[in-house]
């Protein structure tokens, strides 16, 4: 068997998981081609780089000391926990990134039990050593209580530890920056401490595909290590999906990865990375077996989405003017594409042909998939995150909930447990320190939605949540999220500065002058706690009659320009996100005043 390291990254959003991947495909001499110059390699997808996190796991290979290691990024916020969970069953073992100064985060948790509960060894990286107010050694105490926390076995919590300044590309065994020179100890450590892979390499060819890329000259590839066995480019094998169906495929193209790149070879062995191209039906979970003595690996064991989504065909009187892809068919063909890469989604049909229920791991998951969905030229209308609940044993209604940990400037901590008392959030913990408040709340997924942008305004931007799904518990009633009010376009027609000047006077603004509205299309946040119709098209009345102040500019303060993200937890129920490649604009779902207001009328009737 060729010598062989299989190492899976994990890491909290934003603590060098990316960029320690950087240092050591440099360290290694590794060809990088093109991207050579490029910082933070891993991160290709336009999306990881606007937004600076990993979402779609990736693969590399470097070559140090006659050892091939097998690099797995994995994405570290809990969201995209369906490519977490898979790409671990790659992984022998894993490196554990965390931060100088912040320590083991949340995402931190949730990854490292999933490595764990499979067995995996993990050596320990503190990053961001060259950090001023680094504190590697609280850092340590605190990684090793959380091993102790998650059952890690005795042999699991003896584990090596690496000081590492990723950005500068220096890594060392003490936490003294100015001893430290490259990434060998890192390197050294991999070698000695996480195990060849097992498998072998007589037995019958056997990989779990867990994860699908795309070419456009080889079609669909599937990505998995093989357990047993060898295979060889032009072999016959047994593909056996998930029904347990097995048909005989022939190899059109078989790939391992050199770099960032993949490779045709002529054979790969057990304990390796393949690619293999010519499968056209592959999905994620299906086994690659041998021709004659098919046996098919466990099936891939993903949680099950906690949030769900209404998309819907765009009928707002702008419908069709900026997308490509506009219809039902359109957007189904879309959705069930992205099911071929997306373990953890699930679509579902509406009430009506034009609808579709789309369910994630979170708001993040799902904002994702629309954000990829409007960059491939789709238009779609998107409804306000709602939970799936579920039933237990008994048939009562269960709800998921979550872990929060927050972390906010002492003076905002009575804002902070008011609000989240209002939502049932159940305070954990608290101290202070420094003039820093930390929270831990215990709340259900439903109090949380829409209070990410709520927080941020309450805190000046100051503040930090990070979430971790905890599990379902018994339904909650009573929860009550700060009510807000619309301002409402009254007709059509072209946004002009003394409308806006008018409307800005009942609250915040969403858009500016010379903006295409349409009647029932939001464009501001009202003050009070209740919608209201302006008419931000609203025009000054010429006149040949001068007064007194005339010829002074109107004074407009900047529009709040909400992201996809904030637009999503902004709106109500009544509301609707629609998205387009080149606009996100909020709406309401009925549009005429008239019937909107029938409709509350006979709701509060039925009331």
């Amino acid at each position: 068997m060729i010598n062989i390291r299989n190492i899976a990254i994990i890491a909290h959003v934003d603590h060098g998981k990316t960029t320690l991947v950087d240092m050591l495909l440099r360290a290694s001499h590794t060809n990088l081609g093109k991207q050579e110059a490029t910082i933070c390699i891993m991160d290709s997808n336009d999306i990881e780089r606007e937004r600076g996190i990993t979402i779609f796991s990736k693969n590399a290979a470097v070559v140090w000391r006659g050892v091939k290691i097998n690099i797995i990024d994995t994405p570290g916020h809990a969201d995209f926990g369906g490519e977490v969970e898979r790409v671990l069953k790659m992984a022998d073992g894993v490196l554990l990134l965390v931060d100088a100064k912040e320590g083991p985060m949340p995402q931190t948790k949730f990854v490292l039990k999933k490595a764990l509960a499979m067995g995996h060894k993990a050596i320990v990286v503190i990053n961001k050593i060259d950090k001023k107010d680094a504190r590697p050694d609280w850092v340590l105490d605190k990684t090793f209580d959380l091993f102790c926390e998650l059952g890690a076995t005795e042999e699991q919590t003896d584990f090596p530890v690496i000081y590492a300044s990723a950005i500068l590309g220096k890594t060392g065994e003490t936490a003294d920056l100015a001893s430290m020179t490259d990434a060998t100890p890192l390197f050294e450590k991999i070698l000695a401490h996480i195990p060849a892979p097992s498998g072998d390499p007589t037995k019958p060819f056997q990989m779990l595909t867990v994860a699908i890329n795309y070419d456009n000259y080889k079609g669909k590839i599937a990505i998995g290590r093989v357990y047993d066995g060898k295979v060889s480019a032009g072999d016959t094998i047994t593909h056996i999906n998930r029904e347990g169906v097995a048909k005989k495929v022939r190899i059109a193209a078989l790939m391992n990865f050199e770099g960032l790149l993949r490779k045709e070879v002529e054979s790969i062995e057990a304990g390796d990375i393949a690619a293999i191209a010519g499968i056209a039906d592959v999905n994620i979970g299906d086994t690659l077996a041998d021709r004659d003595n098919p046996v098919a690996l466990p099936p891939i064991d993903i949680e099950r989405p906690t949030v769900k989504m209404i998309f819907s065909v765009n009928d707002s009187p702008f419908c069709g003017q900026e997308g490509k892809y506009c219809t039902s068919r359109n957007i189904r063909e879309r959705l069930y594409r992205e099911l071929d890469s997306d373990v953890a989604l699930q679509v579902a049909d509406g009430a009506s042909a034009d609808q579709f229920i789309v369910s994630g791991r979170g708001e993040l998951h799902l904002s994702i998939l629309i954000e990829k969905m409007r960059r491939d030229g789709c238009e779609l209308q998107a409804s306000r995150p709602e939970v799936i609940l579920a039933r237990d044993a008994n048939g009562k209604n269960t709800e998921p909930f979550e872990d929060v940990w927050i972390e906010v400037p002492e003076k905002y901590s009575g804002t902070v447990i008011e609000r989240m008392g209002r939502r049932k959030g159940e305070l954990k913990d608290m101290k202070t320190e420094n003039g820093t408040a930390y929270f831990h709340f215990h709340i259900p997924t439903r109090g949380l939605i829409g209070f990410r942008n709520e927080f941020l305004t309450d805190t000046r931007g100051t503040g930090i949540l990070n979430s971790l799904f905890a599990g379902y518990e018994p339904f909650v009633e009573g929860i009550t999220a700060t009510p807000h009010g619309s301002l409402i376009a009254y007709e059509d027609g072209e946004s002009n500065t003394y409308g806006l000047v008018i409307a800005e006077g009942r609250g915040a603004l969403f858009i500016g002058p010379n903006v295409e509205v349409y009647r029932g299309m939001i464009v501001g946040q009202n003050a009070k706690a209740e919608d209201l119709d302006v008419n931000v098209c609203k025009t000054k009345r010429l006149s040949n009659m001068r007064s007194k102040g005339d010829g002074t500019a109107d004074a407009l303060s900047p529009p709040r320009v909400l992201t996809l993200e904030e637009s999503i937890e902004y709106i109500g129920d009544d509301e609707l996100v629609e998205v387009t490649p080149k606009s996100i604009r909020l709406r309401k779902r009925e549009l005429d005043p008239l019937k909107r207001k029938r409709g509350k009328i006979e709701v509060q009737q039925k009331g």
